[in-house]
Formats: structure tokens, sequence, C-alpha cells
């Protein structure tokens, strides 16, 4: 078993999810601060980027591959509030606006166009 130590330093480096529509998920982690790294909105594979997070989109052809397996994923920001406010200036619906979480982060739960789950989260200072 890893001691706390040994783990500290882990950070998400990407993930990889399952789209219907390439393009409005493309646009959808633009807003949110991705570039593209790879692909296009054309593209059966594309890699988004920000700050070395990358979030890999692939295409599938049928709703009931989107979500297989799927849990949420945690991205660390450096304002969440700000990201809140560029998500809702765009149109994104969040679940929630941002709050303080009894686990020490302050975040917003939104999901992408096809569903997936996510956070946007910063560690707050104790």
């Amino acid at each position: 078993m890893a001691n706390e130590q040994s783990i500290s330093g882990i950070t998400l480096n990407a993930i990889t999810l399952n789209t219907l529509n390439m393009a409005d998920s493309v646009a959808f982690y633009a807003v949110l601060g991705f570039d593209l790294v790879f692909g296009d909105s054309d593209a059966e594979f594309v890699t988004m980027g920000s700050g070395g997070c990358f979030v890999n989109l692939v295409r599938v052809s049928r709703a009931e591959d989107v979500h297989a397996g799927w849990g949420r994923a945690i991205f660390h920001v450096g304002d969440v509030d700000a990201l809140y406010e560029t998500a809702i200036a765009a149109g994104l619906q969040p679940q929630a606006a941002p709050r303080d979480a009894p686990w020490g982060e302050r975040m917003f739960p939104i999901f992408d166009p096809s569903g997936h789950d996510l956070s946007f989260a910063k560690r707050l200072e104790r």
C-alpha cells in the first residue's frame, strides 16, 4: 500500500470519453478552457488539453456506448467561480452554482453534451 507522501503529486493527465456529437463536445471543452491538441470537430478521435491535463474524445455511433463504465472526472482549476461564470455566459448549464464542499474543495458539477459527469474544483485553504 502506497503511503500518502508517495501519491501526493498525482494529477489527472488524461481521460478518454465517448461522444455521439464531436462538434458539440469540442465546442463545450473549448468554452471551459481546453485547446484543440489533435484532430478537429469532424474527426473520430480528438484530444483537448489545458495545463497538462488532456481530454480525449472518441466518436461512437450508438447512444448506449457513450456511458459504458462511466463515473465522474474532477478537474482542478485556478478559479472555480470565474470558470462557472464563463460557462454560464456561454450558455452552458451547470447542475449547481459553486459551493464549498465538506471534503475541502470549492466546486461545481456540470454534464458535457454527451452526459459525462464532470466537476470543476479547487482545494480550499485550511
